[in-house]
């Protein structure tokens, strides 16, 4: 083999080293206890993904200070009763400052003294089907950083009154933080499921959704409101004074009055509402109708459809019952039995044995000539 071929060939296996180091650097690391864990984050690389192999109790908050990936592979982690906090943090999963990606997947965050996870002054935190529950402050806190939502679950969390996904701006911090909705958003409590914080540090925050995300938060008058794909409000917060958002959407709230029931929807500023869109957002019995909507519960002002919507509304739908009329059926004649012809068994034998005499008489006549011929 000669020199040149064998250049050749170490280039090639240059190469392909080079190719494979991502795939090699980025494997995933399997841990089964917190020991291994915390392990696993400070040696990991950058990108790196750690899976659990079972359930992990944790005592004392992990902090990421890199792009990584913990993907819990369905299971639990549990923050257990004798709890150590790391220079004052307490919150279980903290992704800090601008390097630090961390994306959490297939896990189950349970219990513990303050956040379920938090992003700190420019880090990124990703939640992709993780539910999280039982912690004392809140499940998420988005502390100068931002958090992105493709599957989220929230159990109850917070003393008290529930505290979902808390925006906020610590007094260290030097970013302000951002909320991103991308995907699905379900949560047991409708109280406080996006809350921005009320400490007087949050200045400014930003909220936006992408064009596919189920649920969204948009800004409706001085609330943030968490809406699901058909625009129903399941929950809203209002704003601090001192905070200002930055929301890529808008909207006004209508609010429905029907039956005792009361049903909230988003509408654009500016638009007209129709009675079809106000009748979708109503479940009706079969017996029911709408007899129109009005701007008082007395139903004497009507509601005027030729206006659009440029304030916070509330409507009133007056609902009657329809008397369902059940159609007089006539009852038929006695005779109708006797006149119709049968069809059944007996008739096609009779008719077959009837055929095969004739044929057979037929039979023996044509034989019978023939032989005297």
């Amino acid at each position: 083999m000669n020199k040149t071929i064998k250049f050749i060939l170490f280039f090639i296996a240059i190469i392909a080293f080079a190719l494979l180091m991502p795939n090699f650097s980025n494997a995933a690391t399997t841990v089964y206890d917190e020991e291994s864990l915390n392990s696993a984050v400070s040696s990991a690389d950058y990108g790196a993904t750690i899976t659990l192999q079972n359930d992990i109790t944790v005592t004392k908050p992990i902090v990421i200070a890199k792009e990584l990936t913990i993907d819990g592979n369905g299971h639990n982690v549990v923050g257990s009763n004798d709890w150590t906090s790391t220079s004052g943090n307490q919150t279980m999963f903290t992704a800090q400052l601008s390097d630090a990606k961390l994306t959490l997947k297939n896990i189950n965050l349970k219990n513990g003294p303050k956040y379920g996870v938090q992003s700190y002054d420019g880090a990124t935190v990703i939640l992709d089907n993780v539910s999280i529950s039982g912690f004392k402050y809140g499940a998420v806190l988005a502390n100068g950083g931002k958090v992105e939502v493709k599957k989220l679950h929230l159990g109850k969390n917070g003393t008290g009154e529930n505290n979902g996904i808390e925006i906020d701006k610590g007094a260290s911090a030097t970013n302000n933080p951002t909320l991103v909705m991308n995907g699905v958003l379900t949560t047991e409590s409708n109280e406080n499921v996006i809350r921005p914080a009320e400490n007087g540090h949050l200045t400014d925050f930003t909220i936006t959704n992408s064009s596919s995300t189920t649920n969204k938060v948009v800004l409706a008058g001085n609330k943030v409101v968490l809406t699901d794909s058909n625009n129903n409000i399941i929950s809203e917060t209002a704003i601090p004074e001192k905070a200002t958002p930055n929301v890529d959407t808008q909207k006004l709230i209508v609010t429905i009055f029907y039956n005792d029931i009361t049903n909230k929807i988003t509408v654009n500023s500016g638009e007209k509402i129709t009675a079809d869109l106000l009748k979708s957002h109503m479940e009706l019995q079969e017996n029911q109708i709408v007899d129109g909507f009005y701007t008082n519960a007395e139903y004497t002002n009507a509601f005027d459809f030729n206006t659009a919507i440029t304030s916070d509304t509330t409507i009133y739908a007056k609902i009657s019952i329809q008397e369902q009329t059940i159609p007089e059926t006539k009852p038929e004649p006695d005779n109708v039995a006797d006149e119709m012809p049968e069809t059944g068994v007996d008739s096609y034998l009779g008719l077959a044995i009837l055929t095969l005499v004739v044929s057979t008489i037929s039979i023996a006549y044509i034989s019978s000539k023939k032989t005297k011929i």
